[in-house]
């Protein structure tokens, strides 16, 4: 990660200029500051990372808008500020993947980073995973409906309806699932 986003909307001058802004590129990294959402969405596409330089309470409404726009590493600014937050305000529903302060030398920033960038990645594969995982249970539903069915009509047992199930989608060169759907449907506009 080279380039960020920093989302600063409270438009205030940084005690001896020690904003994120001024501390990464102090660090070699291209950094694009967002004072609004209009302004963020223009230089959302060209940064790897965005940090949120704001109070707790905003975090989760900035961090919904910008990974509705673009699925990216999220890190949180911790500034003095920021650390006096209540800790009701920390239950965000938002998915921060570092934390960085204004204090951390080149080799914590850039150590924090890694492990942040890292967690992105690891995150947003848990979650095609966990989307893989649902399909696959929602086909099983449409599945089991279908046997269920295929079972009814013909008085047949189970075992025997699933490859009854399984030999029509191979003779229409269908999913299986596909031809389970247009069973079950079918099924249910002539009970209807």
């Amino acid at each position: 990660m080279r380039s960020f986003l920093v989302i600063d909307v409270q438009k205030r001058a940084h005690p001896n200029n020690a904003g994120p802004e001024a501390v990464l590129e102090a660090h070699g990294y291209q950094v694009f500051l967002a004072r609004d959402k209009a302004s963020a969405d223009q230089k959302l596409l060209d940064v790897d990372a965005a940090i949120l330089h704001l109070p707790v309470a905003s975090i989760q409404m900035w961090g919904v808008e910008l990974t509705e726009k673009k699925e990216l590493p999220l890190f949180w600014w911790c500034s003095t500020d920021a650390a006096l937050s209540s800790t009701e305000d920390c239950e965000v529903d938002v998915s921060i993947d570092g934390i960085l302060t204004p204090g951390m030398e080149e080799h914590e920033l850039n150590w924090a980073l890694h492990f942040g960038a890292k967690r992105f990645f690891e995150r947003k594969q848990w979650k095609s995973e966990r989307d893989q995982l649902k399909a696959r249970l929602e086909e099983r539903k449409w599945i089991d409906m279908a046997k269920g069915i295929l079972g009814e009509v013909n008085g047949i047992p189970e075992a025997e309806a699933y490859e009854l199930l399984r030999k029509k989608a191979m003779n229409e060169r269908k999913r299986i699932v596909d031809v389970a759907v247009s069973i079950v449907k079918a099924h249910q506009m002539l009970k209807a």
